[in-house]
């Protein structure tokens, strides 16, 4: 390969999952011949996740991984062009506007389209990573259905993790909201609607140290957590647990070239998936830190697209 090559479009989509896709599959019916760049994962964080009941469109309960394929599919067909490689630069102040590739390759582009997501945070424990997807989870919504009449743990103490809490309350008989202060950071209507329900119970000055379950089949059984105060050892019977302690947009990258919030979300216009370099757009996670669902992301996908084209066309 030469490793001077250049490849120009007019739209570039750096990222993947349902904003990505989505994107992909307007822009090149738009003959707008665009280029998806993906890393070595492409599909986002629907890729780790299993069974799907809330994408429209299918009667049956899906598989995450599956419907991104499908996607990445539906996108090559109608003619995107998609390129495995990782952006490490890029520079947005002048035109046409230009990333380089960790392949040494260099695209130029008319207009971007940026659907990078975002990560949960995890605690990074071992046994986290083992049971993730199997009783461990960083989406009430996604999940919390699996977890009827069952007890569940959620950690953290902001907004996120009592809305969780309150979230999987529709489902299951008990949840323990583990956090590790004596006092929550969530807005305190919130903490309110929390100690007045009966079905939760909070775990202060506690961190999880271990999750512990079956090998065959796989599953969490329960928990072993940590007094931060005497550094006593407890056992806690759980049959879920769910992660809540925020997550990370993929936006390094973006830093000094595009306006972000102090959490590093990329700030669009209202109504609009416009940053505030005209031609360069934001769709799903890497902008979205409320609804963070599939449908949203790929909403904003297609409206990336068009305002990409109407932008093109001016």
């Amino acid at each position: 390969m030469n490793q001077n090559l250049t490849k120009h479009t007019k739209v570039l989509i750096i990222g993947s999952g349902p904003a990505g896709y989505t994107a992909a599959v307007y822009a090149a019916r738009a003959m707008l011949n665009p280029i998806l760049v993906h890393g070595m994962e492409p599909g986002g964080q629907l890729t780790t996740t299993t069974d799907v009941e809330n994408y429209p469109g299918f009667a049956k309960v899906i598989q995450g991984p599956w419907l991104m394929d499908q996607m990445k599919d539906q996108a090559k067909a109608v003619g995107t062009e998609m390129i495995e490689d990782h952006i490490s630069s890029v520079n947005f102040k002048s035109k046409p506007f230009e990333a380089i590739g960790e392949s040494g390759k260099k695209y130029t582009a008319d207009s971007i389209i940026i659907s990078t997501g975002a990560q949960a945070r995890w605690l990074n424990l071992e046994s986290e990573k083992k049971f993730r997807g199997f009783g461990v989870s960083a989406c009430a919504t996604c999940d919390g259905f699996f977890f009827k009449e069952k007890t569940v743990a959620v950690v953290g103490g902001g907004n996120a993790a009592v809305e969780e809490a309150m979230f999987l309350t529709k489902f299951a008989s008990k949840v323990k909201l583990i956090h590790r202060r004596d006092k929550l950071r969530a807005e305190k209507m919130l903490q309110k609607k929390l100690m007045d329900n009966k079905k939760i119970e909070i775990i202060w000055d506690s961190v999880v140290e271990e999750i512990v379950g079956d090998e065959n089949p796989k599953n969490v059984k329960g928990l072993k957590i940590k007094n931060v105060k005497n550094n006593n050892i407890s056992d806690l019977k759980i049959d879920g647990l769910f992660i809540a302690i925020g997550h990370d947009p993929a936006t390094q990258l973006f830093k000094d070239q595009l306006k972000m919030d102090k959490e590093g979300y990329l700030i669009t216009k209202p109504d609009s998936t416009e940053t505030n370099v005209p031609g360069i757009f934001a769709a799903g996670d890497v902008k979205d830190k409320i609804f963070r669902q599939a449908v949203t992301a790929a909403g904003m996908g297609c409206m990336a697209a068009l305002e990409a084209e109407k932008y093109l066309a001016s």
